[in-house]
Parts: C-alpha cells; structure tokens; sequence
C-alpha cells in the first residue's frame, strides 16, 4: 500500500511539474516587436529602391531566376492571377516552404496583391478601411496592401531582390495577362 501511496505522490509530483513547465513555455513567444519594428524601418528603404512599373515587371520576369509570386489566398490565386506567377499563400510562410519555391536568396522575386488591379472587386478586392467620422485624425481611408508585410517577410528571411509592382492596372489593360479558373479561354 504504501508502495502504490509513494508511487501516486511521485506520478503526481511529476505531473505538476510538467504542468509547470507547460505554463512557462506557453507564456513564452517567438513574437518580438521590437525586431520587427527594427526590420520595417531597414525594409523602408530597399523596398523604396525596388518598386518597379508594369513594363519593368514584364522586362524583368523574362530574366531566368526571375519569378513572380503571389501571395493571396490559394482560392484567389487559383480563381485569377498574372500569368505565369507562382503561388504561396502568406500565412504559409517560414523557411522550409520558401526555400522550396525560392532555393536561392539571389532569385528575383516580383511581388503583386489585389491592391495593384482595379475594376475586379470579386478577384481583386481593394484591401482598406474607411475609419468611421469619430477618427478625424486618421486618414479618410487606411489601405492595407498585402505586399508591404510579404515584403517586409521575404526581407526577414534573407532575400534581397524584391521588386514590388507600383502600378495600379485595371483587369481589362490588355498589356497584362491573367490566368485561372475565372478567366475565359482565348
């Protein structure tokens, strides 16, 4: 009895101190704000170097180690994208999953969001805010463009030929083409 006593005692005397344990590693985060705010303010200025117009996009995709990548959803992406562009969504993001479609940090990596395109709402929504009336202080309308933080991402991990598309393109400007299962066959 006091075997099965002393072993009771010992199994819970572990198990509190895995819980322990448990607490101090929940409580802990890869998150660091500060290096992240440090790593914008070191993108601000290589990425104001590397906003590129659509005939630089198109010139520069031809270049072999050149891709163009899109970082939407994979619905948006299958549904409609540039031609040609490779996808990866953005929340998918770490080291392994880049380096499988980027093997080297010398690639260039052309980069677009829904931000770039207009008159295509259901494929392109426009991502931004409109702050209500009692917010006079802010802009009357807070874009909030996924290419900034894939950027600012692919920067992090170590990639240095970023060029973002600067221009914004309406759907039917017949210098650009779109594939996917939303665009109609030619």
């Amino acid at each position: 009895m006091y075997k099965s006593l002393s072993l009771l005692i010992a199994l819970f005397t572990i198990s509190i101190s895995f819980a322990q344990e448990d607490t101090i590693v929940r409580d802990a985060s890869f998150a660091d704000y500060d290096a992240f705010k440090t790593l914008v303010n070191t993108v601000e200025s290589h990425r104001a170097e590397r906003m590129i117009s659509l005939e630089e996009m198109k010139s520069l995709s031809e270049k072999p180690n050149t891709i163009i990548l899109d970082t939407r959803s994979k619905e948006m992406y299958d549904a409609k994208h540039i031609k040609g562009a490779i996808h990866l969504n953005f929340a998918d993001f770490t080291q392994a999953t880049l380096s499988k479609i980027l093997p080297t940090l010398d690639m260039n990596i052309i980069i677009y969001c829904n931000n770039n395109f207009l008159d295509d709402r259901i494929y392109f929504p426009t991502k931004s805010y409109t702050p209500p009336p009692v917010y006079a202080a802010q802009p009357l309308l807070i874009t909030m463009a996924l290419n900034i933080p894939t950027y600012i991402n692919l920067y992090g991990y170590g990639y240095r030929n970023i060029y973002e598309l600067k221009d914004l393109i309406s759907v039917f400007d017949k210098s650009i083409t779109f594939e996917g299962t939303s665009v109609a066959s030619n």
